[in-house]
């Protein structure tokens, strides 16, 4: 009997492929025979699936951001139910930069995105909804940790929303090496210390655990 060819796992094989050519080369040799050769398919079958490279990028970037929404979730798990604010913000910008292979993966394949999107209209429109939809992850929390009192009630949730998405503009100077990522995991440890009040997430010595790794 003929095999039944499941296309959305195709269509994931393909998004694979496209990431390692990414990630190994680079957006300028990620065309759709490149990607065709790395995904073991021929540039025919690709372009059943896929019209253009922006078509693959953005198929890319939606599977990207269901597998780190996946890793979000499986890390909110695993932490104090209900999660503190502070905690679900770190867990998020952790996972927002290059700290391991997946992540890795997902920051270039987003790099790529917006640098694409500079010059496609319909992209640009596509990407900026996607980071409007997370700087509005961000502000619920943020202003509901104020409700909450877990962050004073004089700080502008707008501006710290604001600061807490530029803490992903790490991700240059990890790629290049310029920081480690102890020294980013810190950076954003001491930021949400100091956004959050003492008193609603005691720290190491306070009496409330120890500091967070």
């Amino acid at each position: 009997m003929p095999k039944v060819v499941d296309h959305q796992e195709r269509r994931e094989a393909i998004a694979h492929a496209l990431w390692r050519v990414v990630d190994q080369h680079g957006w300028a040799r990620a065309t759709l025979r490149e990607v065709a050769g790395e995904a073991g398919v021929s540039l025919g079958q690709l372009q059943h699936y896929f019209a253009s490279r922006a078509a693959m990028l953005t198929f890319a970037m939606e599977f990207a951001a269901e597998r780190t929404a996946d890793r979000v979730t499986r890390g909110l798990a695993a932490l104090d139910h209900p999660p503190h604010p502070r905690d679900v913000l770190r867990l998020v910008l952790a996972e927002m930069l290059p700290l391991h292979p997946d992540a890795r993966a997902s920051s270039r394949m987003s790099a790529a995105y917006v640098l694409e999107a500079l010059h496609e209209p319909a992209l640009r429109r596509q990407a900026a909804l996607g980071l409007r939809d997370g700087r509005a992850m961000i502000e619920r929390l943020v202003r509901r940790a104020i409700a909450q009192g877990q962050i004073a009630s004089d700080r502008d949730p707008d501006i710290e929303t604001d600061l807490i998405m530029a803490l992903t503009g790490f991700t240059p100077l990890l790629e290049l090496e310029v920081i480690e990522p102890r020294a980013a995991l810190a950076a954003i440890d001491q930021h949400l210390d100091r956004l959050f009040t003492e008193t609603s997430f005691p720290r190491a010595g306070q009496g409330g655990g120890a500091e967070p790794v």
